[in-house]
């Protein structure tokens, strides 16, 4: 099994591996595959809360058709098989965090820091995050900055901080469904907000939650807030306006909204690699970036004849581990083997 922190770990750790992989999308995951076929250990870092990237956040249940060995997947059902193939090199997750900063340190390796007050240490770093960092939508609501991250919060990382608040969560997606269904238990109070009737989550989310709400365990508001109410970044309150112009006031201290997310580059640009429309030029031996021992595969790059396919980072990730090897283990003679014919190989995914 693999291990997952949600919430980042305790504030402060420091991680040593042998490769920190921004970013838990397809190609993020199936480099924990190639170089855990070469004994180098991997961090995998995202802003998301759960591994998957576009794939699990986007387009779950979208198929896909160009994905060798599957005529047809979705987008969830192939995170799910890349899980179940990386699990005998048990990765660890460091979920719902974004890299603020990269360095190289005397000795060569280099550290991160996280949003989330995390370090790492590691010999490489392979950049897979798409298009850049996932960052939530902000809702038109005048003033709303004036509440972020203090009582407004676009996503959950520790569920304790909500418990025994009045709860306005704002969304008609399995985001605002999932965490509609997680945080009621631990609520003091909780209405949902969603602009229409219908809803975008799976089908058994919205029954369960259309059964919190028969029961009167949750209250819901057809409408889209207008308007905060509060002092000093504490909310009280907020104005739902509905589609014939009504408005009414809603008690809460904790908002959260889910309106999607936009992709931005983020801080990977301030990290001195060369970048090209904020893209990141690689070669297209190892895929290294400017900087030896920092990779970057998948969207996030480019290179001349660049297709932004998912089988394209698959096979970018293959050459990149060859590449990381050398670095992570100087002195080893690496003999490239096949899974089909290696027991060593074999034995390490757990199939002999």
């Amino acid at each position: 099994m693999t291990e997952t922190s949600s919430n980042g770990g305790a504030t402060g750790a420091v991680t040593e591996t042998d490769a920190v992989i921004i970013g838990a999308g397809p190609c993020g995951l199936f480099a924990v595959f190639e170089l855990g076929l070469l004994d180098i250990s991997c961090a995998v870092i995202d802003i998301l809360d759960r591994p998957g990237g576009q794939c699990a956040e986007l387009y779950p249940e979208k198929p896909i058709y160009d994905i060798p060995g599957y005529p047809e997947i979705s987008g969830q059902g192939l995170v799910d098989r890349l899980m179940e193939q990386i699990a005998p090199f048990h990765p660890t997750f460091h979920l719902s965090q974004m890299v603020q900063s990269l360095e190289r340190l005397p000795g060569g390796t280099f550290r991160l820091t996280t949003d989330m007050d995390e370090t790492f240490v590691a010999k490489v770093v392979v950049i897979a995050a798409g298009g850049g960092s996932f960052q939530p939508k902000r809702p038109p609501v005048p003033g709303i900055e004036a509440y972020e991250d203090t009582s407004v919060f676009y996503a959950v990382r520790k569920m304790e901080a909500f418990r025994d608040h009045d709860l306005l969560i704002v969304g008609g997606g399995d985001s605002a469904l999932d965490w509609t269904l997680n945080l009621q238990p631990i609520a003091r109070s909780l209405t949902l907000v969603h602009r229409r009737e219908e809803f975008r989550a799976a089908p058994d989310s919205v029954n369960k939650m259309r059964a919190l709400l028969d029961a009167g365990d949750i209250d819901f508001r057809l409408g889209q807030v207008s308007e905060l109410r509060g002092d000093n970044g504490q909310l009280t309150g907020a104005v739902i306006k509905g589609k014939d112009g009504s408005q009414t006031e809603v008690a809460c201290t904790r908002m959260l909204p889910f309106f999607g997310l936009t992709m931005k580059l983020g801080p990977v640009a301030d990290w001195g690699l060369n970048l090209d429309h904020n893209l990141i030029p690689v070669d297209t031996e190892k895929f290294e970036t400017s900087e030896r021992g920092i990779y970057a595969i998948g969207d996030i790059n480019t290179y001349p004849g660049k297709i932004k396919l998912i089988l394209c980072g698959f096979h970018e990730a293959a050459l990149m581990s060859q590449d990381a090897v050398k670095i992570v283990y100087p002195d080893k003679k690496v003999v490239f083997q096949y899974t089909t014919s290696s027991s060593s190989l074999q034995k390490k995914l757990g199939v002999i």
